[in-house]
C-alpha cells in the first residue's frame, strides 16, 4: 500500500502509560507526527516533552487527541476501555481506530486471558465504535523495548487483525515504519482473542527467561 504516513497525525490515547510513550517515541523516530492523549492533559504534555522527539510529539487530553489524530492508537488499561471508547464516538468516527488492549489479569501463577462478552478487546471496540474502522494490532510487542533509546531496532513481527483491508494494510505500513518490526496481516477480527491473550504467554515467557520476547513468522 503505497501511503505517504508522514502526512498523517498518529494519535496514542493512554499515550503516559509505558507502551503508549513506547509507541510514540518509535514512531517520532521515524518522522511521524505523534500527540499523546491522556485524562489528563498536563501529564500528556510533560510525556511528550521527556521524549526528546525532535518537537514531533505533543500532548493533551484524549478527547482533543482522539479528534487531532488520523490513525488512532487505544493503549489503555482494560478496565478503562470501554467506557473511554464509548465517550469518544463522535471523536473517532471515520477513523482507523488501532486497537492494542490485551485483557489480562494476574495472579501468583502469573498472567492469565480474561473473558470479554465481545470475544475480545478488539471486537469490543468494534462493536462500540461503529463509525470508525477498528484494526488490532501491537498487541505483543514489549514496553521495556520500545522505551529504551538504545534499543535502535525492535525485531518483532506486528499481527494486525481487521474486516477492512485498506485499515489493515494501512496498520501494516505504520508498523513498518519501526526499524526491525514488520506488519503482518492477521486474520479477522474474530481471531483477535488469541493474539491479545497470547501476549500472556510471552510474559511467562519473559520471566522464565528474562528476556523481551516477541513474535516472529516464518516463510512469510
Amino acid at each position: 500500500m503505497d501511503v505517504d504516513l508522514t502526512s498523517l497525525t498518529i494519535a496514542v490515547l493512554g499515550g503516559t502509560g509505558p507502551q503508549g510513550r513506547g509507541l510514540a517515541r518509535r514512531f517520532a523516530a521515524a518522522g511521524l507526527d505523534v500527540v499523546l492523549g491522556s485524562r489528563d492533559a498536563a501529564r500528556a504534555a510533560d510525556a511528550a516533552a521527556a521524549l526528546e522527539s525532535g518537537g514531533r510529539v505533543r500532548g493533551t487530553s484524549n478527547a482533543e487527541a482522539a479528534a487531532a489524530g488520523d490513525i488512532v492508537l487505544v493503549v489503555v488499561p482494560w478496565d478503562g476501555h470501554a467506557e473511554l471508547l464509548g465517550s469518544l464516538r463522535h471523536e473517532l468516527a471515520g477513523k482507523v481506530v488501532v486497537d492494542c488492549v490485551n485483557p489480562l489479569g494476574f495472579d501468583k501463577q502469573g498472567a492469565y486471558a480474561l473473558p470479554v462478552e465481545e470475544g475480545s478487546a478488539t471486537q469490543q471496540a468494534a462493536a462500540i465504535l461503529t463509525e470508525s474502522r477498528v484494526v488490532g494490532a501491537f498487541h505483543n510487542v514489549s514496553a521495556v523495548l520500545l522505551e529504551d533509546p538504545s534499543i535502535e531496532s525492535i525485531d518483532t513481527d506486528v499481527l494486525v487483525l481487521g474486516d477492512d483491508r485498506e485499515a489493515t494494510d494501512l496498520v501494516q505500513a505504520l508498523a513498518d515504519v519501526v526499524p526491525g518490526m514488520r506488519g503482518l496481516f492477521g486474520g479477522r477480527l474474530r481471531n483477535a482473542h488469541q493474539v491479545e491473550a497470547f501476549t500472556a504467554n510471552l510474559i511467562s515467557v519473559n520471566r522464565r527467561y528474562k528476556a523481551h520476547a516477541g513474535v516472529r513468522v516464518t516463510d512469510v
